[in-house]
Protein backbone atom coordinates (compact mmCIF):
# COMPACT_ATOMS: atom_id res chain seq x y z
CA UNK A 1 0.00 0.00 0.00
CA UNK A 2 1.35 3.37 -0.96
CA UNK A 3 0.24 6.87 -0.23
CA UNK A 4 0.91 9.85 -2.44
CA UNK A 5 -0.22 13.43 -2.44
CA UNK A 6 -1.53 14.80 -5.72
CA UNK A 7 -2.70 18.32 -6.42
CA UNK A 8 -4.90 18.48 -9.53
CA UNK A 9 -5.73 22.07 -10.36
CA UNK A 10 -9.40 22.66 -11.09
CA UNK A 11 -10.99 26.08 -11.54
CA UNK A 12 -7.82 27.61 -10.14
CA UNK A 13 -7.91 25.62 -6.88
CA UNK A 14 -5.46 22.80 -6.26
CA UNK A 15 -7.20 20.05 -4.28
CA UNK A 16 -4.93 18.28 -1.83
CA UNK A 17 -5.59 14.61 -2.55
CA UNK A 18 -4.54 11.31 -1.00
CA UNK A 19 -4.30 8.17 -3.12
CA UNK A 20 -3.58 4.80 -1.57
CA UNK A 21 -4.23 1.10 -1.90
CA UNK A 22 -5.05 -1.05 -4.91
CA UNK A 23 -8.13 -2.63 -6.38
CA UNK A 24 -11.46 -1.20 -7.56
CA UNK A 25 -11.68 2.56 -7.32
CA UNK A 26 -13.25 4.27 -4.32
CA UNK A 27 -13.66 8.06 -4.17
CA UNK A 28 -14.24 9.60 -0.74
CA UNK A 29 -16.28 12.75 -0.08
CA UNK A 30 -15.87 14.18 3.43
CA UNK A 31 -18.16 16.25 5.62
CA UNK A 32 -18.53 19.97 6.32
CA UNK A 33 -15.75 21.43 8.50
CA UNK A 34 -13.89 18.15 8.12
CA UNK A 35 -11.10 16.92 5.91
CA UNK A 36 -9.95 13.50 4.74
CA UNK A 37 -7.78 12.55 7.71
CA UNK A 38 -10.36 13.83 10.20
CA UNK A 39 -13.39 12.08 8.68
CA UNK A 40 -11.84 8.94 7.19
CA UNK A 41 -8.45 8.55 8.87
CA UNK A 42 -9.44 5.64 11.16
CA UNK A 43 -10.83 3.58 8.26
CA UNK A 44 -8.45 4.51 5.41
CA UNK A 45 -6.19 1.50 5.92
CA UNK A 46 -9.16 -0.90 5.93
CA UNK A 47 -10.58 0.66 2.78
CA UNK A 48 -7.21 0.63 1.01
CA UNK A 49 -6.81 -3.10 1.60
CA UNK A 50 -9.61 -3.64 -0.91
CA UNK A 51 -9.67 -0.52 -3.07
CA UNK A 52 -7.68 2.15 -4.81
CA UNK A 53 -8.79 5.03 -2.61
CA UNK A 54 -8.78 8.62 -3.87
CA UNK A 55 -9.65 11.20 -1.25
CA UNK A 56 -9.58 14.96 -1.98
CA UNK A 57 -9.92 17.74 0.57
CA UNK A 58 -12.51 20.35 -0.41
CA UNK A 59 -11.57 24.02 -0.80
CA UNK A 60 -10.76 25.32 2.67
CA UNK A 61 -10.17 21.85 4.14
CA UNK A 62 -6.89 20.17 5.01
CA UNK A 63 -4.21 21.85 2.96
CA UNK A 64 -6.49 22.82 0.05
CA UNK A 65 -6.74 26.61 -0.33
CA UNK A 66 -9.98 28.31 0.60
CA UNK A 67 -12.39 29.25 -2.18
CA UNK A 68 -12.83 32.93 -3.02
CA UNK A 69 -16.57 32.53 -3.63
CA UNK A 70 -19.41 30.51 -2.09
CA UNK A 71 -19.24 26.81 -2.85
CA UNK A 72 -21.53 25.38 -5.52
CA UNK A 73 -22.65 21.74 -5.26
CA UNK A 74 -22.43 21.06 -8.99
CA UNK A 75 -18.93 22.49 -9.18
CA UNK A 76 -17.77 20.63 -6.08
CA UNK A 77 -19.15 17.32 -7.37
CA UNK A 78 -17.44 17.90 -10.70
CA UNK A 79 -14.17 18.72 -8.94
CA UNK A 80 -14.04 15.57 -6.85
CA UNK A 81 -14.92 13.42 -9.87
CA UNK A 82 -12.22 15.12 -11.94
CA UNK A 83 -9.78 14.50 -9.10
CA UNK A 84 -10.46 10.76 -9.26
CA UNK A 85 -10.02 10.76 -13.02
CA UNK A 86 -6.77 12.72 -12.71
CA UNK A 87 -5.58 10.10 -10.22
CA UNK A 88 -6.13 7.37 -12.81
CA UNK A 89 -9.60 6.05 -12.04
CA UNK A 90 -11.97 5.66 -14.97
CA UNK A 91 -14.85 4.38 -12.80
CA UNK A 92 -15.30 4.23 -9.05
CA UNK A 93 -17.67 3.76 -6.16
CA UNK A 94 -18.20 6.75 -3.87
CA UNK A 95 -18.31 6.86 -0.08
CA UNK A 96 -19.91 10.08 1.13
CA UNK A 97 -20.14 11.23 4.72
CA UNK A 98 -22.53 14.01 5.82
CA UNK A 99 -22.02 16.87 3.31
CA UNK A 100 -20.19 14.26 1.26
CA UNK A 101 -23.46 12.41 0.68
CA UNK A 102 -24.84 15.46 -1.11
CA UNK A 103 -21.64 15.60 -3.15
CA UNK A 104 -21.79 11.87 -3.95
CA UNK A 105 -25.43 11.90 -5.06
CA UNK A 106 -24.88 14.95 -7.25
CA UNK A 107 -21.73 13.36 -8.70
CA UNK A 108 -23.62 10.16 -9.54
CA UNK A 109 -26.40 12.17 -11.19
CA UNK A 110 -23.99 14.30 -13.22
CA UNK A 111 -21.44 11.57 -14.03
CA UNK A 112 -23.33 8.26 -14.35
CA UNK A 113 -20.62 6.91 -16.63
CA UNK A 114 -18.10 7.20 -13.78
CA UNK A 115 -19.89 6.30 -10.54
CA UNK A 116 -20.53 2.56 -10.04
CA UNK A 117 -21.97 2.48 -6.50
CA UNK A 118 -22.77 4.74 -3.55
CA UNK A 119 -22.36 4.41 0.20
CA UNK A 120 -24.07 7.32 1.95
CA UNK A 121 -23.27 7.65 5.67
CA UNK A 122 -24.93 10.10 8.09
CA UNK A 123 -26.40 11.59 4.98
CA UNK A 124 -29.17 13.78 3.70
CA UNK A 125 -30.88 14.87 0.52
CA UNK A 126 -31.75 18.21 2.12
CA UNK A 127 -31.77 19.46 5.72
CA UNK A 128 -35.03 18.79 7.55
CA UNK A 129 -36.31 21.53 9.87
CA UNK A 130 -34.46 20.40 13.00
CA UNK A 131 -31.17 20.02 11.15
CA UNK A 132 -31.65 23.38 9.44
CA UNK A 133 -31.94 25.05 12.85
CA UNK A 134 -28.83 23.26 14.09
CA UNK A 135 -26.94 24.25 10.95
CA UNK A 136 -27.95 27.88 11.39
CA UNK A 137 -26.68 27.87 14.98
CA UNK A 138 -23.51 26.04 13.93
CA UNK A 139 -22.89 28.63 11.24
CA UNK A 140 -23.17 31.48 13.74
CA UNK A 141 -20.88 29.74 16.23
CA UNK A 142 -18.33 28.99 13.52
CA UNK A 143 -18.42 32.58 12.27
CA UNK A 144 -17.41 33.76 15.73
CA UNK A 145 -14.67 31.16 16.19
CA UNK A 146 -11.00 31.24 15.33
CA UNK A 147 -10.56 28.24 13.07
CA UNK A 148 -7.38 26.23 12.48
CA UNK A 149 -5.98 26.35 8.93
CA UNK A 150 -7.34 22.92 8.02
CA UNK A 151 -10.87 24.22 8.66
CA UNK A 152 -10.52 27.58 6.93
CA UNK A 153 -13.46 26.88 4.63
CA UNK A 154 -15.85 25.70 7.35
CA UNK A 155 -18.31 28.56 6.86
CA UNK A 156 -18.63 27.96 3.13
CA UNK A 157 -19.13 24.25 3.70
CA UNK A 158 -21.82 24.64 6.37
CA UNK A 159 -23.56 27.16 4.14
CA UNK A 160 -23.46 24.68 1.25
CA UNK A 161 -25.27 22.08 3.37
CA UNK A 162 -27.89 24.70 4.30
CA UNK A 163 -28.50 25.53 0.62
CA UNK A 164 -28.35 22.07 -0.96
CA UNK A 165 -31.24 19.89 -2.05
CA UNK A 166 -30.64 16.71 -4.06
CA UNK A 167 -34.18 15.31 -3.93
CA UNK A 168 -34.59 15.80 -7.67
CA UNK A 169 -31.45 13.71 -8.26
CA UNK A 170 -32.54 10.66 -6.28
CA UNK A 171 -34.80 9.14 -8.93
CA UNK A 172 -31.92 9.33 -11.42
CA UNK A 173 -29.63 7.18 -9.27
CA UNK A 174 -29.52 3.67 -10.70
CA UNK A 175 -26.30 2.32 -9.19
CA UNK A 176 -26.27 0.02 -6.13
CA UNK A 177 -26.61 2.20 -3.05
CA UNK A 178 -26.17 1.59 0.67
CA UNK A 179 -27.55 4.20 3.06
CA UNK A 180 -25.91 4.00 6.50
CA UNK A 181 -28.03 5.67 9.17
CA UNK A 182 -26.29 6.90 12.32
CA UNK A 183 -29.00 6.10 14.82
CA UNK A 184 -28.14 8.45 17.71
CA UNK A 185 -27.16 11.34 15.43
CA UNK A 186 -28.51 14.67 16.69
CA UNK A 187 -27.23 16.68 13.73
CA UNK A 188 -28.26 14.65 10.69
CA UNK A 189 -31.00 12.59 12.29
CA UNK A 190 -31.89 9.10 10.98
CA UNK A 191 -35.05 10.33 9.25
CA UNK A 192 -32.76 11.98 6.69
CA UNK A 193 -31.56 8.48 5.76
CA UNK A 194 -35.18 7.44 5.25
CA UNK A 195 -35.55 10.16 2.60
CA UNK A 196 -32.54 8.75 0.74
CA UNK A 197 -33.75 5.14 0.94
CA UNK A 198 -37.23 6.07 -0.24
CA UNK A 199 -35.91 8.20 -3.10
CA UNK A 200 -33.24 5.89 -4.56
CA UNK A 201 -34.65 2.80 -6.26
CA UNK A 202 -33.31 -0.40 -4.70
CA UNK A 203 -31.29 1.37 -2.01
CA UNK A 204 -30.34 -0.76 0.98
CA UNK A 205 -30.32 0.55 4.53
CA UNK A 206 -27.89 -0.28 7.34
CA UNK A 207 -27.57 1.17 10.82
CA UNK A 208 -24.70 2.23 13.04
CA UNK A 209 -25.49 2.68 16.71
CA UNK A 210 -23.58 5.95 16.98
CA UNK A 211 -23.92 9.69 16.62
CA UNK A 212 -22.66 11.90 13.82
CA UNK A 213 -19.03 10.80 14.15
CA UNK A 214 -18.81 7.15 13.01
CA UNK A 215 -15.06 7.50 12.47
CA UNK A 216 -14.70 8.10 16.23
CA UNK A 217 -17.60 6.07 17.59
CA UNK A 218 -17.80 2.99 15.34
CA UNK A 219 -14.92 2.94 12.83
CA UNK A 220 -14.52 -0.84 12.61
CA UNK A 221 -18.21 -1.44 12.03
CA UNK A 222 -18.36 1.39 9.51
CA UNK A 223 -15.44 -0.02 7.51
CA UNK A 224 -17.02 -3.49 7.65
CA UNK A 225 -20.29 -2.18 6.23
CA UNK A 226 -18.57 -0.27 3.43
CA UNK A 227 -16.25 -3.09 2.38
CA UNK A 228 -18.94 -5.74 2.73
CA UNK A 229 -21.42 -3.87 0.57
CA UNK A 230 -18.93 -2.95 -2.14
CA UNK A 231 -17.64 -6.53 -2.31
CA UNK A 232 -21.15 -7.64 -3.29
CA UNK A 233 -21.73 -5.01 -5.95
CA UNK A 234 -21.85 -6.84 -9.31
CA UNK A 235 -19.42 -5.71 -11.96
CA UNK A 236 -17.97 -3.13 -9.60
CA UNK A 237 -14.38 -3.70 -10.65
CA UNK A 238 -12.80 -0.70 -12.30
CA UNK A 239 -9.75 -0.06 -14.37
CA UNK A 240 -7.00 2.23 -13.23
CA UNK A 241 -5.76 4.18 -16.22
CA UNK A 242 -2.15 3.59 -17.03
CA UNK A 243 -0.27 6.84 -17.19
Amino acid sequence: MTTQQQRPRLDGIALSTTKLGSGPGLLLAHGATGWVDANFGPILADLARHHTVVAPDYPGSGSTPRAAAPLDLDALADRVVATAVAAGLEEFAMLGYSLGTLVAVRAAARHPERVTALVLTAGLAYPLAHTQRVLDAWYEETAAAQLPPEQAGALEQIDLVRRSDTRADLADITVPTLVVATMTDELVTPDHSDVLVEGIAGAQRAELQCGHLPFDEAPDEWARLVNGFLAQVPDASVQVAQA
